[in-house]
């Protein structure tokens, strides 16, 4: 599949037969840096359930190395989206994360639970901070990009619609999330990193509860911080809808902006997928 992205390369496909076209446009061009926001974010979400923070505490190189785990899984995942699938590249990253996910005793549920926020927290994003929400075409691509990613990592019962996968995703995280120390650790390794992306770590304590007052109350106490106060949540949230008002009025973006074309100081000299995620991972008990 070729990987030629333009400002108008998404415009117009079938989101049941060309969704990879339509998410490539979606992730490169339309919504380049709210899509990788709300990745990292639906990533964050994740961390509120014990038993996927309690993993990444045990393989103990988030918080050891958290910039090149944050590179590695972001590479691993865009490959594939830029890629293709099915291209030497994206298949060569499929692999990758099966063989890493298959060195630890992961269950189906929490895979699929995964899977279903990287399908719902860009749209739902979109639909609240970007310059527009998705089109029920680009729903239904995104839709299908994933669920044609979840196959091919072997995770069963992945469902067919979006309304399927949000209605799984709003069960798992009202039964799943809770407080545990595991997801605070790893909530404040990710969070420092976030926050270091654009600002002195001297100013992580004025900026930590602005990125709080993106989440919802539920993720908020599951990771054991301090929701942010009223005056906050309301100052972002205008600095959020001040920015939407800018976007609609600027032209859609030229030049794809891909991630794995991306100058990393992890990888000064480029990186090769098979060696993705490599280190003395240990086997999940």
């Amino acid at each position: 599949m070729g990987m030629t992205i333009t400002e108008t390369s998404g415009l117009g496909r079938d989101p049941d037969t060309e969704y990879e076209e339509i998410c490539r446009w979606l992730g490169a061009i339309e919504f380049a840096w709210d899509i990788e926001k709300s990745l990292e974010f639906a990533l964050f979400r994740t961390y509120a359930v014990p038993s996927i923070s309690g993993l990444l505490v045990r393989t103990g190189k988030f918080e050891t190395e958290p910039r090149k785990r944050y590179d590695d899984t972001e590479l691993l995942l865009s490959e594939p989206m830029e890629h293709g699938l099915d291209s030497d590249r994206g298949a060569e990253a499929v692999t990758r994360i099966n063989a890493i996910h298959g060195r630890f005793r992961i269950s189906n549920d929490d895979m699929l639970y995964v899977l279903s926020t990287f399908v719902c927290e860009p749209v739902r994003w979109c639909a609240k901070y970007a310059k527009r929400p998705f089109s029920d075409d680009e729903v239904r691509a995104w839709t299908n990009y994933y669920r044609a990613l979840g196959a091919r990592m072997g995770i069963s019962g992945i469902p067919t619609e979006y309304a399927a996968f949000d209605a799984l995703n709003r069960a798992y995280e009202g039964a799943q999330f809770r407080y545990a120390e595991s997801n605070h650790r790893i909530a404040v390794a990710s969070l420092d990193l976030l926050l270091g992306f654009y600002l002195p770590r001297p100013l992580f304590s004025l900026a930590r509860p602005a990125a709080l007052a993106l989440m919802d109350g539920p993720l908020i106490l599951a990771m054991g911080f301090e929701p942010p106060s009223r005056g906050v949540r309301k100052t972002v949230e205008r600095a959020m809808a001040a920015r939407k008002w800018v976007l609609g009025k600027l032209p859609r973006r030229k030049k794809p902006r891909l991630i794995t074309a991306r100058r990393r100081p992890t990888y000064p000299g480029g990186y090769v997928i098979s060696e993705l995620g490599n280190g003395p991972l240990r086997a999940a008990e």
